[in-house]
């Protein structure tokens, strides 16, 4: 089935790579819009109704991480981004991730992977409405902060809360542990077992009073979400 095509907002200063990718976009049946700078671009992401943005690190007038950070605080709708990055720094992502960023893209990539990554970007977009996600019968409010599974209140702590949301915006990708450490704790030296310790915690409340488990564990990897639309 071929899928429908989005409306994607690339903001690059390279012209000829801006170029591109527009051609390559629309050439697949999307729909794209241009910024040459960080503050053209905030200002078209929050005027118009794009699926996605591809927004590129280092710009004049904004950075990549302004715009995002940026477009965070006053959007009223959430939108994906996807970041286009020449570093490839786990310190550089990291400080993405934290303003917002959805996803990361090295430069020199391949335009396919872009527009797959858009194309899963937006599919997961589609789970998250009105600061919600969805994932199956599991819902999380990123405002209030409050978790349901099949219309039962969960609470978590301040901590498994942060490591369920991560998991979730991650979804279905697979979060690695190391990835997880720094979103949790940066660059601050942890005990080998903190993890596995806020883990377990985690499963005792969001599996342990259900009949299937939605947190799993991807042996030598990480974790990630699985859905069940029923399982109370």
């Amino acid at each position: 089935m071929k899928s429908k095509g989005l409306n994607i907002l690339i903001v690059e200063d390279q012209s000829d790579i801006a170029q591109n990718m527009i051609q390559y976009l629309e050439s697949k049946g999307h729909v794209t819009d241009y910024a040459s700078d960080g503050k053209q671009g905030l200002k078209l992401a929050l005027e118009n109704p794009f699926d996605v943005v591809i927004l590129d690190i280092m710009m004049p007038k904004m950075s990549g991480l302004q715009v995002c950070e940026s477009l965070r605080e006053k959007a009223t709708k959430y939108i994906p981004v996807l970041m286009l990055t020449a570093r490839d720094t786990l310190d550089d992502k990291v400080k993405g991730f934290m303003v917002g960023t959805d996803d990361y893209l090295t430069k020199p990539f391949a335009l396919e992977e872009m527009e797959v990554r858009c194309l899963a970007l937006s599919r997961r977009h589609l789970l998250q409405k009105d600061n919600k996600i969805c994932i199956g019968s599991l819902v999380i409010d990123r405002q209030t902060k409050q978790v349901q599974r099949n219309g039962i209140a969960v609470n978590l702590n301040a901590m498994n809360f942060d490591i369920l949301l991560y998991l979730a915006q991650s979804y279905p990708q697979v979060v690695t542990r190391s990835e997880l450490c720094q979103h949790l704790w940066g660059d601050d030296p942890t005990e080998s077992d903190a993890l596995r310790s806020h883990i377990y915690q985690l499963r005792q409340v969001i599996d342990k009073p259900f009949l299937l488990p939605v947190l799993k564990t991807v042996h030598g990897v990480g974790f990630t979400l699985l859905e069940h639309k029923n399982d109370a």
